[in-house]
């Protein structure tokens, strides 16, 4: 994938992407911000999406950087070679009452940067010292949901990057957790049966 967005494969930090609508919803004005952080770390970003003409044209003019790789539209079989060569996925949605692109991100192996909002922070156990301590950590939420703070969490994110041993084991711990619907159709074919009874 690097040499798909035509990246530096030398960079020293994470690679990041981006899958997403480019919508103020989803925090990429935010990014735009941030970016820099992400960038001094040594981090590069690819980015997938289509949305506001604004984002689009802001993001697709950073294409000239040589650690920022975009591509304007839709490629599903794209996305899902972002996830497996990624190494972490960015997710700063304003709100998000549910969200997959973190369950997708947890799944591949790419470690989840989110917002800390509805389903994002039902979903990512934030690498704080205790939960790293405890190893079950699995990602990183940032509050409140401002440039300033997903600035931090990417500064946060090129550290814990730099520690081969914490970051595997957050890759690990956030493939096995279940996030599937066996758990929770389970429950409701329970409820179903209860109210039925």
């Amino acid at each position: 994938m690097i040499a798909e967005f035509g990246l530096d494969p030398a960079a020293p930090g994470p690679l990041a992407i981006v899958v997403s609508r480019l919508t103020a919803q989803k925090g990429l004005d935010l990014l735009l911000s941030a970016l820099p952080e992400l960038l001094d770390g040594g981090g590069q970003l690819a980015l997938l999406g289509s949305g506001d003409g604004g984002l689009e044209d802001a993001f697709d003019r950073l294409n000239a950087h040589p650690r920022i790789g975009v591509r304007i539209g839709y490629d599903e079989a794209l996305s899902h070679r972002m996830f497996a060569g990624g190494d972490a996925v960015l997710v700063p949605s304003r709100f998000e009452p549910c969200g997959l692109t973190q369950l997708y991100g947890l799944r591949y192996g790419a470690v989840p940067v989110v917002a800390r909002t509805g389903g994002l922070a039902d979903t990512v156990i934030h690498a704080n010292t205790a939960a790293l301590r405890a190893g079950v950590a699995t990602g990183l939420q940032f509050h409140p949901v401002t440039a300033d703070a997903l600035a931090a969490s990417l500064t946060r994110l090129t550290a814990l990057y730099q520690e081969p041993k914490v970051w595997a084991k957050m890759q690990r711990t956030g493939m096995a957790q279940a996030v599937g619907w066996d758990r929770a159709a389970a429950q409701y074919a329970a409820l179903y049966r209860g109210l039925a009874d």
